[in-house]
């Protein structure tokens, strides 16, 4: 029954990956689709190497389909697909701004004429490649719990980087790249995802003191001081980051993500709520003493002040109220793509603004389809967060998950005037590499993880290679039986009867086995055999495949040491698992 059952789940992982292929091509397709509808409204002829960008979109869609099928053949069939749509989504979008910022900037000679579609193309080829390579060359997601404060020391490092290197105008006051021998990245994106990994296996081994209550005030079981220390560190190296580097919308991703993941760790609403009233109280802080988030905030308040006669150039930009001059444009179905005016926004239109232009051209239908594709991919990895049975994983995909969600709340917040501007960029939609580059790794993660999940769920335990098979031969236990009923005949007792007790020696009429131990051949039958080293010896409710709650298997306990019920398995499953104590699954 084993091999039926892993044959089945391998033929459901199978139809998985075959779903896979087909949600890639639809994502492809409409991504080319958008791409000639809007070349073809601005210039009015079909796009210029076309068949080359189809090519080549395709290619890596369909090398990245082959490598997880390969290599991650249980991950969920949806994450790629999504990945693969809004990266195609937005080469479309850039294309589209490229032409207008052209046409609008020739006079004028700055940068903004320069076309970022191409440069975006080969980070898109460096991204899927990088997460192709974690996803061929990790194992299993454990191997990143091995260094998680190796990664946290490296995050620290990026993190307080860029405070060190001078800002520029361009920069408005923000100090979020590490400019070297003419090249330029964001660290904060790539500290995103390692401090992610760092918070995954800190709460794993520190929830239990975590989860310990403290006093209660008004209700609520707050935790106690000594275990709130951790949370304090956070907040002050959040706030570092928000005076030092000016960066409101990593600070704010930052803490969120950790207070989201000490939450699914504890199960703890007090956590929630200080980790709220820390995170207002030091941004209203912050925010009335630090010159540059205050100007964000003055801009968010009051955006329309830009039309006045007198208003300070410091503090307002006409961002956003173009911004919502843009969306206001779009109506419900929008002007069609290459029909609005997103390039009045200026640079900003190719990052964070980038959304202006799907409300302008794609309406609020466009609009609401972009965020529940975003939605989605946020689903898929909480789904996989559930799947998961070890305490890592689940975390991990957690944090993955939650880092996403926040940068896109942010995002679309302050673009749509719900919360100030962070000036992050987008994900997979707005131009820049090292976004793009950690937001692929994101999926990468999640795929592996997701693989991990379905693996427990639709594979059961494989034989193991791990510990030498012992078979425990029933042989004594024959010899003395025969020699009972011999002893049994010689001294007028009926046969089948031992000297000892008494008790009858026939197999139908033994008394019953002790718990989990029926006959052989019948659901619940336990071979005969040591304990596994390392693992637990008491018995333990097993579901179907025999996988108990935390991702281990227990032996079940032999029935003594004269016991005839024959192992109905090799004693030693496979790799990590212990053994499988239902033949009825084996």
């Amino acid at each position: 029954m084993q091999s039926t059952a892993r044959g089945e789940g391998r033929r459901l992982a199978a139809r998985h990956r075959n779903i896979e292929l087909g949600l890639l091509a639809l994502a492809v397709a409409v991504c080319v689709a958008g791409h000639i509808d809007a070349d073809l409204a601005l210039t009015g002829k079909m796009p210029p190497n076309l068949l080359v960008h189809v090519l080549s979109l395709g290619g890596l869609a369909g090398a990245a389909h082959m490598a997880v099928r390969r290599f991650a053949p249980y991950a969920d069939p949806l994450i790629l697909p999504l990945g693969v749509f809004l990266t195609g989504f937005g080469l479309m979008l850039l294309d589209r701004l490229d032409i207008s910022y052209a046409a609008a900037h020739a006079k004028k000679g700055d940068f903004q004429k320069l076309p970022a579609a191409p440069q975006q193309f080969m980070w898109v080829f460096i991204a899927v490649v990088v997460s192709l390579a974690l996803v061929v060359f990790i194992k299993h997601h454990r191997f990143f719990q091995r260094y998680v404060y190796i990664l946290m020391a490296g995050a620290l490092v990026l993190l307080a980087a860029p405070a060190f290197f001078p800002g520029r105008p361009e920069d408005f006051g923000a100090k979020r790249w590490i400019r070297l021998f003419g090249l330029s990245f964001e660290p904060d994106e790539f500290v995103k995802v390692a401090i992610t990994i760092f918070f995954a296996g800190y709460l794993m081994a520190s929830r239990d003191a975590l989860a310990l209550a403290g006093r209660k005030i008004w209700g609520m079981t707050l935790p106690r001081g000594r275990h709130a220390g951790p949370v304090l560190a956070i907040w002050v190296m959040s706030l570092l980051v928000l005076i030092f580097e000016r960066d409101l919308g990593t600070s704010l991703i930052f803490f969120g993500v950790f207070v989201v993941m000490l939450y699914v760790a504890t199960e703890r609403t007090s956590w929630v709520v200080l980790g709220l009233l820390m995170a207002v109280g030091g941004a209203a802080v912050v925010g009335t003493l630090e010159p540059h988030v205050h100007g964000r905030v003055e801009a968010w308040l009051h955006p329309l002040d830009i039309y006045k006669p007198v208003h300070d150039k410091a503090i307002i930009s006409d961002q956003p109220a173009e911004a919502l001059f843009s969306l206001g444009t779009g109506h419900m179905t929008g002007t069609g793509l290459g029909s609005g005016r997103p390039w009045l926004i200026g640079f900003a239109g190719r990052s964070d603004f980038v959304f202006t232009t799907i409300g302008e051209e794609l309406g609020l239908a466009g609009v609401t389809a972009v965020l529940l594709v975003y939605l989605l991919l946020v689903q898929r990895g909480l789904r996989t967060a559930v799947g998961l049975t070890d305490p890592f994983g689940k975390l991990l995909a957690t944090g993955l998950s939650t880092a996403l969600a926040l940068q896109v709340f942010v995002v679309v917040g302050g673009v749509s005037g719900l919360v100030p501007l962070t000036g992050k960029a987008l994900p997979f939609l707005a131009a820049g590499g090292s976004s793009l580059l950690a937001n692929w790794l994101t999926v990468a993660l999640l795929i592996k993880l997701s693989d991990s999940a379905g693996r427990t769920a639709l594979e059961p335990a494989l034989p193991s290679t791990d510990f030498p098979a012992q078979v425990v031969s029933n042989r004594p236990a024959q010899a003395e039986r025969r020699a009972g009923q011999a002893d049994g005949q010689g001294s007028g007792r009926a046969p089948g009867r031992t000297p000892a007790h008494g008790t009858p020696s026939d197999p139908q009429s033994e008394p019953a086995p002790e718990a989990g131990g029926q006959q052989a051949g019948r659901p619940g039958a336990v071979a005969d055999f040591p304990t596994a080293p390392g693992y637990g010896t008491g018995p333990a409710p097993s579901r179907p495949g025999g996988t108990l709650g935390g991702g281990l298997h227990t032996p079940a306990q032999p029935s003594g040491p004269n016991s005839t019920t024959p192992p109905s398995s090799t004693p030693y499953p496979s790799g990590p698992y212990p053994p499988n104590p239902n033949p009825a699954t084996a």
